[in-house]
């Protein structure tokens, strides 16, 4: 099972793994070992999110999403299977938490007076600039 908020579990059976090599540091273990896990998550078979949460998940996380609908979590930091297995477990249920958010909304502020009368006053001074660079002045 894979937590990802109070609301929200995703069975095992849900998620698939991909092994390949790793890059990076290892030794001898880089070139044998297949210790890079792709944790895949169908979005579109999944039982746990609802028409709406799906929706949300796919607008935020486009760029992880592929064509068939699948979201796709990759980790190779660690020099162990498990270790990455692990980690791309606590990615995905990260994104998907941040994913799931709702937006907050945005509270209409008003500008402060003081900003205000700097800006106005900063044109006047600029427009008389720009007005006094105009006049030829005759001895």
């Amino acid at each position: 099972m894979l937590f990802v908020d109070d609301n929200l579990v995703i069975p095992e059976r849900e998620l698939a793994y991909a092994l390949s090599r790793s890059s990076g540091p290892g030794g001898q273990n880089v070139n044998k070992v297949e210790t890079r896990v792709t944790v895949l998550y169908d979005l579109e078979r999944t039982s746990v999110l609802d028409e709406a949460q799906q929706i949300r998940v796919r607008e935020r996380l486009a760029t992880r999403i592929n064509k068939a609908g699948v979201l796709r979590v990759v980790s190779q930091k660690h020099r162990t299977q498990a270790a990455n297995r692990e980690a791309a477990r606590i990615k995905l249920a990260e994104l998907l938490a941040r994913a799931l958010e709702p937006k907050r909304k945005r509270r209409p502020t008003r500008q402060p007076r003081a900003a205000k009368r700097r800006r106005l006053e900063d044109k006047r001074r600029r427009s008389e600039l720009k007005r006094r660079r105009g006049r030829i002045v005759e001895p």
